[in-house]
Order: C-alpha cells, then sequence, then structure tokens
C-alpha cells in the first residue's frame, strides 16, 4: 500500500487543478466573456484523467480493485488513454475496447502506454459492443471502471472540476450563473452542476450535444457527428436530464471552426467538444443578463485530432455560429485567494492558495 500511496501522490499533482481562462470576444456584436477550465492541461491532456484517477483510487481503497489486477474499459478514446496511464502507473495491465471509427491517435496513445486496444467495429455493436466486451473481461476477473454508470465519476468532478471553478471564479470576485458541458459519459455536467447547485440553488446547467445526432433530446441514437467523446449511442445511466436545464446543439461543423479559431487566434490548441463548448457557452449567455457569467470546459488538446477534419478546411454554413465570434484574448489563473477558502474547501479543491 505504501508504494501504491506514493504512486498515486505523484499523479495527483500532474492531475486536476488546471487554469481558469477568461476568454473575451464579441458575439453577434456584443462583448463576451466565456470562462472555460482548461482541461487539456491534464496529464493525458484531457479531463478524463480526473475521473480515471478517482475511480482507480476509490476501487483500490475499497479492495474492489486488487494489486496488479487487469482493468477492461469500454471507451470513445480519452477515458481509454486515461485508463492505461493511470492503471499502467498503478502497475495494471489494462485493455481497452474502442469502437473503430475513432481517431487514428487515439489508438496509438493507448498502446504507447502499454495498454491493447481492441477495436470494435458497428457490425459488432459499436459502443453497446466494446461495452459488452469489457463486460465479459470482466466475468474473467477484470476490474471494470464502467465510466457510463459509475457514480465515482460524477463524484469525481464534484468534488474536483466544479469547487475549483467556483472558488476560482470567486478569487476574482465572480459566481456563476451558468455551467456548459458536452455529455459524454455525463460524469462532468452532473457532477460540477451538482456542486455549483449546492453552492447556489439559481446556477443553470446544461447539457450539450451535437445538432447532428440529438441523442439526449430523443433518448436514442440519431443520426451522426465528428464530435468525437460526446454524444454515444445512448444516454448514459449516470445522466438526469431531469435535473438539468435544456439542452444545447451545436453543429459538429461549426465545433470544428470554432476550435480552429481558437487555435489559429489565441493560441489555444483544444479539441473539437471545446470549440462546440465554447459556442455553447455564448449561446446560454445570450439568454442571461447582460454580464451574467458562465463557465465551461476545454475537455481536451488537439493531439488526439490530428488525422481527422479539425486540420481540414470546413466549409462555412449559414447556420454557423463562429463567423460571429471575434476572439480578442485571454486571462488565466489558477490559483484562489488565500481568503477564500476554509481548511475544508482547500483539501476540495486541492487548489494552492495565493
Amino acid at each position: 500500500m505504501e508504494l501504491l500511496e506514493r504512486r498515486l501522490a505523484g499523479l495527483r499533482h500532474l492531475i486536476g487543478n488546471t487554469p481558469l481562462l477568461a476568454v473575451e470576444c464579441t458575439f453577434r456584436g456584443r462583448r463576451r466573456v466565456v470562462h472555460a477550465k482548461a482541461e487539456h492541461l491534464n496529464m493525458s491532456g484531457s479531463i478524463k484523467d480526473r475521473m480515471a484517477l478517482h475511480v482507480l483510487r476509490r476501487a483500490a481503497a475499497s479492495g474492489a480493485l486488487a494489486p496488479g489486477q487487469p482493468i477492461a474499459e469500454a471507451t470513445s478514446g480519452n477515458t481509454g488513454i486515461s485508463i492505461a496511464l493511470v492503471g499502467r502507473a498503478l502497475g495494471h495491465p489494462v485493455t481497452i475496447f474502442m469502437p473503430d471509427w475513432m481517431s487514428r491517435e487515439r489508438g496509438d496513445l493507448i498502446r504507447s502506454l502499454g495498454a491493447e486496444v481492441r477495436p470494435v467495429s458497428r457490425a459488432e455493436g459499436g459502443f453497446l459492443g466494446a461495452i459488452a466486451q469489457a463486460d465479459a473481461c470482466g466475468e474473467r476477473g477484470a476490474f471494470l471502471p464502467h465510466q457510463f454508470s459509475n457514480e465515482d465519476n460524477v463524484e469525481a468532478h464534484a468534488q474536483g472540476t466544479g469547487p475549483e471553478i467556483w472558488y476560482q471564479l470567486r478569487a476574482a470576485g465572480l459566481t456563476p450563473a451558468a455551467f456548459v458541458a458536452g455529455v459524454g459519459t455525463g460524469g462532468t455536467v452532473m457532477g460540477v452542476g451538482a456542486f455549483l447547485r449546492r453552492m447556489d440553488p439559481a446556477v443553470r446547467v446544461h447539457p450539450l450535444e451535437p445538432a447532428n445526432s440529438p441523442t439526449l433530446s430523443t433518448g436514442h441514437k440519431v443520426g451522426r457527428h465528428r464530435i468525437q467523446g460526446v454524444s454515444d449511442d445512448f444516454v448514459p445511466p449516470i445522466v438526469d436530464l431531469s435535473a438539468l436545464d435544456a439542452v444545447v446543439a451545436v453543429d459538429d461543423g461549426d465545433a470544428i471552426r470554432m476550435a480552429q479559431a481558437l487555435a489559429h487566434t489565441l493560441g489555444l490548441a483544444v479539441g473539437i467538444s471545446s470549440g462546440a463548448n465554447f459556442l455553447g457557452a455564448l449561446l446560454v449567455a445570450d439568454d442571461l443578463p447582460e454580464g451574467a457569467v458562465v463557465a465551461t470546459v476545454f475537455p481536451d488538446d488537439n493531439k488526439k485530432y490530428l488525422s481527422t477534419d479539425l486540420l481540414r478546411e470546413e466549409p462555412a454554413l449559414p447556420a454557423h455560429l463562429t463567423d460571429g465570434v471575434e476572439l480578442l484574448g485571454f486571462a488565466s489563473t489558477r490559483r484562489v485567494c488565500r481568503t477564500c477558502l476554509a481548511p475544508d474547501e482547500e483539501a476540495a479543491t486541492g487548489a494552492p492558495r495565493s
């Protein structure tokens, strides 16, 4: 256990406590500031590191995950990378089941971390087939993180991401009026939303989905889209839509163009879902009083999309929002003020005081 604790302690300093960016822009001629957590700066380049570390730490502490026990998980990519990273760092063999239409970089990164990748075709069931194959490994003794149904996924964000957003904004003299996040497993929107509403029940919490594939709105898989990591083949069990505000929809081409603009104009090398979240935050801000604070997350970096349409010219469509956005710059903060946190709050966020 001493070795395990040392390894966990090392990982904790590389995961979470990410900067909060205040991205300034004009949207439809009006000045806006979107507050976005820079989750692409986590150890593997995505917000999923938070969930992987929390779930595996909890499982090890409870005895559900034994030393050296194999781990198997179904994923669209980022969770697989994070589980591979944390799992291998803790000394576990890792097998990842992933739909075969995800970007090549995702599989390469997982393999580079010493984990096995098993592609699953649409004919084999896609995401649901990947889950079934991972479950079969569980029947043979593997530990299953079960990211889509594991409440520890939600807890990771209720104890980490949410408090960080709240207290980083508080350090700047701000309080959030709304939070927006794309739904993959739903852990981020449910966990962050739960914490923010504990602090202020009036905070609006909006899940986001691709307009091209409105799984949340319809309750089942519809169409196809290019925002990898969100709107999979089903509504995840940990998502309670009745506890959330209206679903926000963003076109995948628009998300691609916005992510390209964030990189080209501001040097923020983020993935496609970050472009979607940014646009979703602007849409929500348009429905709130002037000056209302809207927060979101930039879930991952652009390195997992180098073989995708993110690096190709995306045609502009009349309905796209990106053309109405002028990016002006951004400020960033990682620390919260010394007077803002009680000792128990500091422990909850993991954030250093300034």
